[in-house]
């Protein structure tokens, strides 16, 4: 009867781990859409209402890049102010052990929103190599706004952001790298039937209501 037992209890502990691992496994949601599209203003309205970590890919490189000491500072502070995509194997490995330190800190803190990412193709194929198995994407939120009330939100934010990057110039040179490279991950995601699209250039209330709307049908 004992070794009966023992062997049924030895059958459902691999299931048990497995679903603990499984429970443990960031649960991710990628936020996309231009600069000014008011991912950032939307993501902590998320993190108020609802049980998620915001990750935003370019504040964790903005961050590394002031760190004192940082061996990748002077890349990334190149590549910022010339609009370009930083390599994929950097903003990874800060995304990554963000959500480790996140999870470690509070094991129930285990939905991110990583916002502004991925940005590219060589993105998403370093995801899918370092990160595979390692996180469920959930779905990609959409914040769809026109070029021009991009650029102006970011002027404006500009006038108190300190953001080096908040200029025409490399404002017009973000939206490209954005309409060259981000839209192709945003409709190969759509392919799938995985992307939750918002009309982002509404007031900051009307767009959060779709946002909320979208969040409580996806649990």
């Amino acid at each position: 009867m004992i070794v009966g037992l023992l062997h049924r209890l030895s059958e459902k502990l691999p299931r048990v781990v497995h679903r603990i691992s499984v429970m443990m496994k960031p649960q991710v949601v990628f936020v996309l859409g231009g600069p000014g599209a008011g991912k950032g203003t939307q993501c902590a309205r998320i993190v108020e209402n609802y049980s998620y970590t915001h990750l935003s890919a370019g504040d964790l490189l903005r961050e590394e890049r002031s760190r004192k000491g940082s061996e990748f500072g002077q890349l990334i502070d190149s590549y910022i102010k010339e609009g370009k995509i930083v390599p994929v194997e950097i903003t990874i490995n800060l995304l990554k052990k963000a959500m480790e330190e996140t999870m470690k800190v509070d094991e129930k803190k285990f939905r991110f929103l990583i916002d502004g990412f991925p940005r590219n193709q060589d993105n998403l194929q370093g995801w899918n190599t370092v990160m595979d198995g390692k996180a469920d994407v959930k779905f990609v939120l959409f914040f769809d706004c026109g070029n021009e009330v991009c650029i102006d939100r970011c002027l404006e934010r500009g006038k108190s952001s300190g953001r080096t990057d908040d200029n025409r110039e490399s404002l017009e040179k973000r939206i490209q790298t954005y309409l060259q490279s981000t839209r192709p991950i945003i409709e190969q995601y759509e392919k799938q039937g995985k992307v939750r699209t918002i009309d982002a250039s509404r007031s900051v209330d009307e767009v959060f209501a779709d946002v909320k709307n979208i969040l409580d049908k996806e649990g």
